[in-house]
């Protein structure tokens, strides 16, 4: 199916995401957005050019692809009245510059990772992923119908911003190491790249943490300045060349069990919006998150097969090593409690998580142990 056939069948169908729960502004999940559609002023008129400052190069598999899924959707549902510049990391600001700079008004949107900027607030943490989580499908069904999506504006709200899920990694593995960790001890002193509070959990471990950008992380593996690193899957992993220089690939991480992206409007652009272009958005942004999900489950498995015939051992955390995880993931999101708009979105995010996982476990997750006990898939 293409493009325009989606995200039509998107804006009639009313459903976004088989197994994500995505739904089309619905009504019980989307009342204060749609209400806020409904107030903005109908201003624009005439073909619009929007800048969006992204966080990677151009090209990066999942998560660039999500930002040219939708900025083309954009354009293509608003029949060409609607165009979206991409501006890739360091083309107009760095890339974890891109908050400010829509933030302040010197670009339109940006497109990233919202825990990239969870030292402007901790509970942006929550809008990526945090470790321990939810899982992507727990994680859009607190978004779209838990009361997370409010949650985001909310926190857009003090930085003048109007915020969207726009893309989705899906379970991202505990990353890229130069050698086997047996024990909690071989975390001490590693340095490693991983950004978000799972960085700070793991710094809690005893590992030298780095949070860089995307685009410099192979380069980074490749001088020695770091011992490992996470990024997204094997197959957004295997584009960047990381299997080229570690062996070691632990594909269950305690991070990032499900991962979201983000596009952030400066609000005085999005309020210029008329209504239907500003539910556009919504859905444009909803349909890519959909469409990223899905991708990286068709293609990961068939990267992750390439990989290991490239000499890449595929490896599993020791459960003392997942048991330090644990601690330390608990003491890393304790500390922001203080905040109370943070612990308001814990709070809620946990209460979210806690009731889909009971379904889950004696519905989704029984059947997918049966299956396997009686056809090996």
């Amino acid at each position: 199916m293409d493009r325009r056939s989606f995200v039509t069948g998107l804006a009639i169908g009313g459903a976004v995401g088989a197994g994500a729960g995505i739904a089309l502004q619905n009504q019980d999940s989307q009342k204060s957005a749609k209400t806020e559609t409904v107030a903005a002023p109908a201003v624009a008129t005439g073909k619009r050019t929007l800048t969006m400052v992204t966080s990677v190069p151009h090209g990066f598999a999942v998560f660039d692809s999500a930002a040219v899924y939708f900025a083309n959707a954009v354009t293509e549902m608003t029949d060409g009245q609607i165009t979206i510049e991409k501006k890739a990391a360091g083309e107009l600001v760095g890339a974890f510059e891109v908050f400010d700079a829509v933030s302040s008004g010197q670009a339109d949107i940006y497109h990233s990772a919202d825990y990239y900027f969870g030292g402007q607030h901790p509970g942006l943490y929550y809008f990526t992923s945090v470790p321990f989580g939810a899982t992507t499908e727990e994680l859009m069904a607190w978004y779209y119908h838990g009361g997370g999506h409010d949650l985001h504006d909310k926190v857009g709200q003090m930085f003048n911003l109007k915020s969207f899920l726009c893309g989705s990694t899906n379970m991202q593995p505990g990353g890229w190491f130069n050698k086997e960790i047996n024990s909690a001890d071989d975390l001490s002193g590693l340095k490693f790249r991983m950004p978000g509070i799972g960085g700070k959990a793991l710094e809690l471990t005893g590992a030298s943490v780095q949070s860089l950008p995307g685009g410099e992380i192979y380069q980074a593996l490749a001088s020695g300045a770091i011992d490992g690193a996470e990024w997204i899957g094997p197959y957004a992993d295997e584009k960047l060349g990381f299997q080229e220089i570690c062996k070691f690939y632990y594909t269950g991480g305690f991070h990032e069990p499900g991962s979201a992206l983000c596009a952030s409007f400066n609000r005085d652009i999005y309020d210029s919006l008329t209504p239907s272009q500003q539910s556009v958005m919504f859905n444009a942004a909803a349909a890519a998150t959909m469409h990223e999900s899905v991708g990286a489950t068709a293609n990961n498995a068939a990267a992750l097969e390439r990989i290991v015939a490239q000499g890449v051992k595929p490896m599993e955390f020791p459960d003392d090593v997942w048991d330090s995880f644990g601690v330390a993931a608990e003491k890393a999101m304790d500390a922001y409690m203080d905040d109370d708009l943070y612990k308001e979105i814990r709070q809620s995010y946990n209460a979210s998580v806690t009731q889909s996982a009971k379904w889950l476990d004696v519905a989704d997750r029984t059947f997918v142990r049966q299956r396997a006990r009686v056809l090996g898939v």
